[in-house]
């Protein structure tokens, strides 16, 4: 099992995918940090598996990436899709903007449309993820090689930095998304991503109506305490409401 911490990103997706094979994936929504990590491992091999999510509220600029990576590297994005029963009985309990409720809201909103289907897919025993630790407290300890729930979940990019991600993409002409010309500084959502102002750090885009909350989809991170429990009791209910 892949133990070396503090190798290089291209390194350790190579040892990712000798071990894992079509058992590894990269995951990813078209940000920077994301394309990097698919311009890295199809230099490596193009048999490389890219998965991404369809919540069904992405912005078409996003879904547009999906066609703009196919063609840029000749294969194809496996896309992933929340079930959709779920999602009705969701948005029929709480309605189609819960999220902007409160944060407990919103992290079932990003369970069912994110972190469930992602989860579906269970031929996957390693993925790789584009955080860096530089992109918020909440990423700051975060390392190159950590095991989550039976998976692997890899981090190459941990200890890059913003400046280091942009000459990647730009020595490299790695396929940006559109909504960077825009303003964003992170892309998620439609309805719950915005454009940054001058003076905002790179995540003030995500969630912006929400206080003292980590700006986190529950993919990477699980809320603690009550708002773990408060989670599952919601979720618990669109669950039986199916």
């Amino acid at each position: 099992m892949i133990g070396i911490a503090d190798i290089s990103a291209n390194d350790l997706i190579r040892k990712a995918l000798e071990e894992f094979g079509r058992g590894f994936a990269i995951a990813t929504s078209f940000q920077d940090e994301g394309m990097v990590l698919v311009d890295m491992a199809l230099r490596i091999s193009l048999e490389t598996r890219v998965l991404t999510v369809d919540t069904g509220r992405l912005p078409a600029a996003t879904l547009d990436m999906i066609g703009i990576v196919e063609q840029h590297y000749g294969m194809r994005v496996e896309v992933a899709r929340p079930e959709a029963g779920e999602v009705a009985a969701m948005t029929s309990r709480f309605g189609m903007d819960l999220f902007r409720e409160d944060t407990a809201f919103r992290r079932l909103c990003c369970e069912v449309r994110k972190v469930r289907p992602l989860a579906a897919i269970a031929d996957v025993r390693a993925w790789a993820f584009g955080l860096r630790r530089g992109q918020s407290e909440s990423r700051r300890d975060i390392a190159q090689v950590e095991e989550y729930e039976g998976r692997l979940k890899l981090h190459p990019l941990a200890a890059w930095s913003k400046n280091e991600v942009a000459d990647y993409v730009r020595e490299h002409a790695v396929p940006r998304h559109p909504l960077y010309a825009a303003g964003y500084a992170t892309i998620g959502c439609d309805p719950c991503t915005r454009a940054v102002h001058a003076g905002e750090d790179e995540r003030a885009g995500r969630w912006w109506w929400e206080q003292d909350a980590d700006k986190e989809c529950g993919i990477h991170f699980s809320p603690d305490g009550h708002a773990e429990r408060r989670l599952d009791v919601l979720l618990s209910e669109v669950l039986a409401a199916r």
